[in-house]
């Protein structure tokens, strides 16, 4: 039995010995090279000396490099804040720039012939004059240059201006309120000066407001992550450091500016122009910004014009003129007004749609040398304007494009008479400096 056994090994090792040869052919014939079916794998070569030097240099340079600032949150706030206004002075400039051309059409007006060049604001941080396009973006980039000289008050601007929703804003200025109140009247209690980001009230009430955790960083709190009983990980906490009575009196202070805090607005640029006596007064060619007007409402404006008159003969309850009439006032955002003076000379001003009758008349005032003097301003038809009518121009149905007559009160006419016709100085200079003629 054994010896079967060995037998069948041998014949195993015989079999598994591979093609035998023959011994005539001699052992120093090559060996047979198998052939492989995939491609060779290449063999990589020993880096010669030169490039041993050239990757000892760049790893040298490399390591002799100083280690990248770390981020703080001011930083990632103003990269964040620079990524978002890029963006969105691209879009707003791509929608401003389709619905103008929209409303446009094929009559496109020639710019030398408009009354007014285009609708411009003016912003209040800066002095810059802007298109409505530009005003937005502008004035956050206005507010963001701000955290370098005063944070506080850059981040109150931001709270009130980038956030539409007041009801919001106020909820917000209410919670960050109380945190500041709570610090003040139990100074050395060390759970009012912690903030938990996590907290389900910040997370809805103040952490959706953009400005609220820039103002709360600016008056003292620093981001912290702390350890929280019963959880693994730790959380991240605004902690509040500092508590000296004079620290709190400023926090007081900064508290109380964040609840007067309003929004930043641009102001309508009035562009006064003055004008040669013209019999083209009353020739208006506005451009696409004065309507609140799609392109097809404008092409049927003058066909409703016409229907008017169709209108006004039918038997209409002062209800239904009233409805006509504030649908007629909301066509317009802004008016173009012209003021003729006793010389001849036209003022010119663009003021909103609704602005109150008074500021037409501080216009005026601010345009003349004796803007003191009483005077009169009369609408066509003859009604005349008072300065303390509560009204809206576009309730006076002064839209888009009125001339109005300039007329000293009776006291001062009558001093003017007297006085051989000479009557008080006009316009100013820096105005009839720029003097131009109505084509």
């Amino acid at each position: 039995m054994k010896k079967f056994f060995e037998d069948i090994k041998k014949d195993i090792k015989f079999k598994s010995a591979g093609p035998g040869k023959k011994l005539a052919e001699g052992g120093s014939s090559k060996p047979r090279v198998v052939q492989n079916s995939g491609p060779a794998k290449p063999r990589h070569a020993a880096p010669t000396e030169g490039a041993q030097k050239a990757g000892a240099a760049a790893l040298a340079r490399i390591e002799g490099q100083p280690r990248p600032r770390v981020q703080t949150s001011q930083d990632a706030i103003r990269l964040q804040v620079k990524r978002e206004l890029e963006a969105e002075a691209a879009a707003v400039a791509a929608t401003e720039k389709e619905k103008i051309t929209a409303e446009q059409g094929s009559s496109v007006k020639d710019p030398a012939f408009l009354s007014v060049t285009g609708v411009y604001f003016t912003c209040p941080l800066t002095g810059a004059t802007l298109t409505k396009c530009e005003r937005e973006v502008h004035i956050k980039e206005a507010i963001f240059m701000r955290f370098e000289e005063d944070a506080v008050e850059a981040s109150i601007m931001m709270v009130h201006t980038f956030n539409r929703d007041r009801e919001k804003v106020k909820a917000a200025v209410d919670i960050i309120s109380k945190y500041i109140e709570n610090i003040c009247k139990n100074p050395t209690e060390e759970k009012y000066r912690k903030i938990k980001l996590s907290n389900k009230v910040f997370q809805e009430k103040v952490k959706t407001v953009e400005g609220s955790r820039e103002f709360l960083q600016a008056v003292g709190f620093q981001s912290i992550m702390l350890d929280v009983e019963g959880r693994e990980e730790s959380e991240e906490f605004l902690v509040l450091m500092e508590h000296d009575p004079e620290a709190l009196e400023v926090m007081k202070e900064s508290m109380d500016r964040l609840q007067r805090g309003e929004p930043v607005r641009a102001q309508l640029a009035r562009q006064p122009q003055a004008f040669r006596p013209s019999p083209n007064a009353m020739r208006f060619e506005l451009p696409p910004e004065f309507y609140n007007l799609t392109a097809e409402e404008l092409k049927k404006e003058q066909q409703q014009k016409s229907e008017a008159v169709e209108k006004n003969a039918m038997l209409r309850t002062k209800a239904m003129r009233e409805r006509e009439e504030q649908r007629e006032r909301r066509k317009y955002n802004y008016t173009l007004l012209r003021i003729r003076l006793p010389d001849g000379n036209i003022l010119q001003g663009t003021f909103l749609a609704w602005d109150k009758v008074s500021v037409l008349f501080q216009f005026v005032r601010d345009s003349l040398v004796d803007g003191w003097q009483p005077f009169e301003l009369v609408a066509p038809g003859g009604h005349k304007l008072r300065e303390d009518q509560e009204l809206a121009l576009n309730e006076c149905s002064l839209v888009p494009a009125i001339l109005l007559t300039f007329s000293w009160d009776a006291a001062v006419q009558a001093d003017i008479s007297a006085a051989v016709g000479k009557g008080p100085a006009l316009l100013k200079p820096e105005l009839l400096k720029n003097i131009r003629t109505l084509g």
